[in-house]
């Protein structure tokens, strides 16, 4: 089993918090986490019928056949006994008493919130990181093969071929949590929304033109995007607001959680079709702009990264805001340097003050300058959060 990053900042939580939440997609490694970090703790699967059925009829007599401490996995299926577990830890007054683990936010955002208020921590947990594969001695040659191989735990762990094992993990949760969640009985249509979806990752994104393309309506693909986001199969890149004297685009990005699914829904299936595709500046740029993410959430912070464009097509792929200062972070899939690849992130700086640091993450070596900037190869996005 993989080490992961994340390992840290739960068993510090478990040390503050009474409750710590694992929020991730499914086959992220949530359960794995937990039972491999958390050895002397009780196990219980909410996803078998019989623990399900006995915390959802007689939830006191779930709860009290467990002493401290307990894992819950899948919590979302039985989302009320969060009241009951709230009762529980206010009475024992002890931390890490219980970690919860779930894979739908839409079910298990508005409990957490009414019930678990101040009593749990959140943690999110997204596939594998570059950094977690190299502790373990797995590298690969090229961005294509990362991509095409995937981050998903059980790749590596149970030695699956990434074709088939997204084609499974598509067939078995993205269609059926998904479809399930808005009642689609048209799985043909489902399909042809996911794949247009990934020919748009990393555009700015036109609502009403992908409903015309799909044949739907824009508030229906706005409301199945918000479902693909919480349930962990995408994720929205917002926009920087701040002004900085000229109008900024307000559309957002969307990228995907897991790269290796987002190749599969794009029909790749060799890594050197990777990089003849005319994604493939799209197909690094989601791989860089995730393992940033994953960097942040496995800190336990939140994600606070942004794009920022203009009305004049000026863009900067990712601004990262920490306090009052910003990072600037250029993705190129080039795998030679240029001075011009930060000619958008020195334009940044002369507007805005703020920014004290700028990265460039491309294909080629890394190269230090003395004018707070850096240029690293991609497999090493994690120097940009240490």
């Amino acid at each position: 089993m993989i080490k992961r990053n994340i390992e840290n900042e739960l068993h510090q939580l478990l040390k503050e918090y009474p409750i710590v939440t694992i929020l991730g997609p499914r086959q992220a490694g949530k359960t794995t986490l937990a039972k491999m970090a958390l050895k002397k703790y009780v196990y219980c699967n909410l996803e078998l019928p019989e623990n399900r059925e006995f915390a959802e009829t007689d939830p006191k007599a779930f709860l009290k056949q467990f002493k401290p401490f307990v894992i819950l996995d899948e919590i979302q299926r039985v989302p009320h006994l969060l009241s009951y577990i709230q009762v529980r830890v206010d009475e024992n007054q002890v931390n890490g008493e219980f970690v919860l683990t779930g894979s739908h936010q839409l079910e298990l955002n508005e409990a957490i919130t009414q019930s678990l208020a101040g009593r749990t921590a959140i943690l999110k947990l997204f596939p594998l990181t570059i950094s977690e594969l190299h502790n373990e001695g797995i590298a690969f040659n090229s961005f294509e093969e990362y991509a095409y191989q995937g981050f998903l735990p059980g790749i590596y762990d149970r030695h699956q071929r990434p074709e088939q094992a997204y084609s499974n993990y598509y067939q078995t949760y993205v269609e059926r949590d998904v479809r399930l969640l808005i009642n689609l009985k048209n799985s043909a249509l489902f399909e042809k929304f996911m794949k247009l979806l990934a020919g748009r990752v990393g555009q700015l994104f036109d609502y009403s033109a992908l409903a015309n393309d799909v044949g739907v309506d824009a508030k229906t693909i706005r409301n199945w995007l918000s479902i693909l986001e919480a349930s962990y199969i995408i994720v929205k890149l917002p926009p920087y607001y701040e002004n900085f004297g000229k109008r900024v685009v307000k559309s957002p990005k969307y990228y995907y959680v897991d790269i290796g699914l987002l190749v599969f829904l794009l029909g790749i299936e060799k890594p050197e079709q990777i990089t003849r595709d005319p994604l493939v500046g799209n197909i690094f740029e989601n791989l860089v702009v995730l393992e940033c993410l994953k960097a942040r959430f496995n800190q336990g912070k939140m994600a606070n990264l942004y794009f920022y464009r203009d009305s004049n097509g000026f863009e900067v792929d990712l601004v990262l805001q920490q306090g009052r200062e910003l990072v600037g972070i250029e993705i190129k899939s080039n795998s030679t340097y240029s001075a011009k690849q930060f000619r958008n992130l020195d334009k940044l700086k002369q507007i805005s003050n703020k920014l004290n640091f700028s990265w460039l993450v491309y294909n080629g070596e890394a190269i230090t300058f003395s004018d707070h900037k850096k240029a690293i190869a991609f497999d090493q996005t994690d120097q940009i959060f240490r």
